[in-house]
């Protein structure tokens, strides 16, 4: 494979580390995002403080990495964030925040690295998702429209760069063995488990995986796709 410059914009932990490390690991130069700009576990990567909420953080971030490594290539876009409650307790601020992070963040790291996969007439775009995004999750109204949302984003930017050979795609993980999904209680795993056909959670490198294969030089005829990652959890 031809090595490429990657960006992983919430690469610092979790399924975002696991893409970055498995991007590295098939010759790519790779570049993360944290809003601290630090990273434990990311030797090899270059780490850049970003907040995606934030255009001028977003630019500032993207030109660190053109100056060090060179024009981005390669997008994933993995940051976001939760704030989850029933609609009928939650804020505008706790809608609007995921919404900002998780959707319009996108938005803003696509928008900016785009102008260089144009010149280059070579992109990847992979925008992590979640099954909640296709089916929806009590609680989560906002997570769930934010990673919906990332289809039609997708879906958009895949039509408008076609010709350039730029491809947007979006994997949507089922549940995976995180820290974030740690965070839900033992009943709250369980449910979900006992949904799952495979009868297991996921692992990071599993999205990692299917991610590698869609920044490939052979998947340059895959754009528009929503590939589900989730044990057959989607299946209905």
């Amino acid at each position: 494979m031809t090595g490429r410059i990657a960006l992983v914009t919430g690469g610092n932990r979790g399924i975002g580390l696991a893409i970055a490390k498995r991007l590295s690991s098939a010759g790519h130069q790779v570049a993360i995002t944290s809003r601290s700009g630090t990273a434990e576990g990311a030797e090899g990567l270059l780490v850049v403080t970003c907040d995606v909420t934030d255009t001028d953080s977003v630019n500032a971030a993207v030109d660190e990495v053109e100056e060090k490594l060179g024009k981005v290539e390669i997008l994933v876009s993995n940051a976001g964030i939760t704030k989850d409650g029933l609609v009928l307790r939650m804020t505008d601020d706790d809608f609007g925040d995921v919404i900002d992070a998780n959707l319009t963040g996108g938005f803003r790291v696509a928008r900016r690295v785009a102008k260089g996969m144009m010149r280059g007439r070579w992109g990847r775009m992979v925008f992590i998702s979640s099954i909640v995004g296709l089916g929806g999750q009590a609680g989560q109204a906002n997570y769930a429209a934010s990673k919906a949302g990332l289809i039609g984003l997708s879906n958009s930017l895949a039509k408008e760069f076609a010709t350039r050979n730029i491809t947007a795609n979006v994997v949507c993980p089922g549940p995976i063995e995180t820290d974030m999904l740690m965070e839900l209680t033992d009943d709250q795993r369980e449910t979900m488990l006992a949904m799952v056909p495979a009868g297991r959670l996921g692992q990071a490198n599993e999205i990692a995986a299917a991610v590698e294969f869609l920044t490939s030089e052979d998947a340059g005829y895959v754009t528009g796709t929503v590939l589900p990652v989730d044990g057959g959890l989607s299946m209905g």
